[in-house]
């Protein structure tokens, strides 16, 4: 699937998350700041991973049940309320990431995880498809001792089992400062379906993410 990813680029010419800022402008939707879930958000507990460009995390995560809200934003580094263009030079320690709101008492926090390992690859450092760089790199930022203990038992089932053909090298990290990103990534895969990106490297991970995820998800 990911030779015809890079097939489909090389046709269309190449294309990847990180845009020119005119080609962002495609996407148009209600600000991050305002969107609201369908449920008060106090009332919900909050995840947040990176598992490459966000754009595809996010679709994803919007998919499982018990999930209301999926903001796309930055974390993980140093710079205080980066831009996406900043965030993509790879220097400001961020990485590309969603943070989910949801229902516990629908969806557990463990197939949160069980969803963010089967959306992407955690084998390869700083690197998802044609994304590379730090901003892509996967991570699980926790907000309990109790996330950290049940994301590193997760983690080592899945090395153990061999879930992967190489070892996973996802960061696990205590959540700092999350940082929404511009209205227009936020449901950037639903309001841009012809995106040469969209077609060729997100489309194909979001299906095999539905495959891997089946009985888990809402009904469309």
């Amino acid at each position: 699937m990911r030779l015809l990813a890079f097939a489909f680029i090389f046709l269309f010419g190449f294309s990847s998350c990180a845009q020119s800022p005119k080609e962002k402008q495609t996407a148009t939707k209600t600000s991050s700041a305002t969107k609201q879930p369908s449920v008060p958000r106090d009332s919900l507990a909050i995840a947040t991973f990176a598992g490459g460009c966000f754009w595809c995390t996010e679709e994803a995560a919007e998919k499982l049940k018990g999930v209301h809200d999926v903001i796309s934003g930055y974390t993980g580094g140093s710079t205080k309320n980066p831009t996406y263009e900043q965030v993509s030079t790879g220097l400001t320690g961020h990485a590309e990431a969603v943070q989910i709101y949801y229902d516990p008492k629908v969806v557990s926090y463990q197939t949160l995880l069980e969803a963010f390992f089967a959306a992407h690859d955690p084998t390869t450092l700083n690197r998802q498809g044609p994304d590379e760089g730090t901003q892509y790199r996967s991570a699980i930022f926790y907000r309990t001792p109790e996330e950290k203990a049940q994301i590193e038992e997760y983690m080592k089932k899945l090395n153990a089992t061999r879930a992967f053909q190489a070892p996973i090298v996802t960061e696990v990290a205590a959540l700092k400062e999350f940082y929404p990103a511009e209205e227009e990534h936020q449901d950037f895969y639903r309001n841009n379906p012809n995106n040469p990106y969209m077609r060729a490297v997100s489309t194909p991970k979001v299906e095999k993410f539905k495959k891997k995820m089946e009985g888990k998800l809402k009904d469309e």
